[in-house]
């Protein structure tokens, strides 16, 4: 993408895709808050919102709009699926690789220029799926 070439890269936005690029959680912007105080005591959360925002904007990281949960964010800027558990709100990586182009059938069946689609599972994480064994 051109914008991310111009987009400066000051020390927080750094510190921010660094650390959001060392976990697979797919954090909230108040998960990465907690995340970057202890190497930026003085940072303050506006501050991680704003940029987490800048670099989903240039491309740079993804944002993910899950269920209606908060907005999480992905280091990871491949194509690729999530899921999500409807009880925490745990969103992991999922690698399935659809048996044909999605993006190419979608583009038959709509007027719409296709760029890319997002796939989302929903179902019970394992330690959801603990905890309802245990009151049951």
């Amino acid at each position: 993408m051109e914008a991310k070439n111009k987009l400066r890269m000051t020390k927080q936005r750094q510190v921010i895709l660094e650390e959001l690029r060392k976990v697979k959680t797919h954090p909230t912007a108040d998960d990465m808050y907690q995340m970057l105080r202890k190497k930026m005591p003085k940072i303050s959360l506006g501050t991680v919102y704003r940029n987490l925002e800048i670099l989903s904007e240039s491309g740079i990281i993804q944002k993910l709009d899950v269920g209606g949960t908060q907005k999480r964010f992905d280091g990871d800027i491949s194509i690729h699926s999530h899921v999500r558990c409807v009880d925490c709100g745990r969103v992991g990586d999922i690698d399935v690789t659809p048996k044909y182009n999605l993006e190419a059938e979608a583009q038959k069946m709509t007027d719409f220029m296709i760029f890319r689609h997002r796939l989302e599972f929903t179902g019970l994480c394992p330690i959801c799926q603990h905890k309802k064994k245990a009151t049951a």
